[in-house]
């Protein structure tokens, strides 16, 4: 695993994943959405399309990388580019606790996010969790044409990187 690609929805456990993987590897890993939004010294700003790739082609040229995100139009180059896709397939019900959980701790500070958790960003990530699960099929499509190096899984604490 040299470019890893790590898939799935909102509280799937993707940065969770890749901290441990980059750690273990020593391969650099980087969230999709700082590469999106970049933050900038008046805020965060959203990248056009070509913006992200661009960015993403300049990672590439270091060599090793872990990229983890959701599944967005504007970098479906990262599947082609990817020697593993890792698709965190988190049951649903999980999902919708860690959702609830994070979004307390930000609100109380035990946990930092760059956006403003409030109650409108709560009801969206509920939104694209419920848009995914309705659009899963066409995700599941995508993911067969790369079946030859997708690794599914339902828990990504159940992984042992010491072997």
């Amino acid at each position: 695993m040299k470019k890893v690609l790590i898939i799935g929805i909102v509280a799937s456990g993707k940065t969770t994943l890749a901290r441990r993987l980059s750690e273990k590897t020593n391969i650099p890993w980087h969230e999709l959405d700082s590469i999106v939004h970049h933050q900038t010294a008046a805020g965060r700003v959203k990248r056009t399309a070509d913006e992200q790739v661009e960015v993403i082609l300049e990672m590439d040229k270091v060599g090793e990388w872990i990229f983890e995100g959701t599944d967005r139009a504007s970098y479906q180059c990262l599947y082609e580019m990817a020697d593993t896709i890792i698709f965190l397939d988190t049951p649903l019900w999980k999902r919708r606790i860690r959702i609830f959980v994070r979004f307390m701790k930000q609100k109380l500070g035990m946990e930092a996010c760059l956006y403003k958790p409030d109650i409108q960003m709560l009801k969206m990530m509920y939104t694209w969790t419920k848009d995914f699960e309705r659009d899963r099929d066409n995700f599941e499509a995508k993911l067969k044409r790369y079946q030859n190096k997708v690794i599914r899984l339902h828990d990504s604490k159940k992984i042992n990187f010491e072997s």
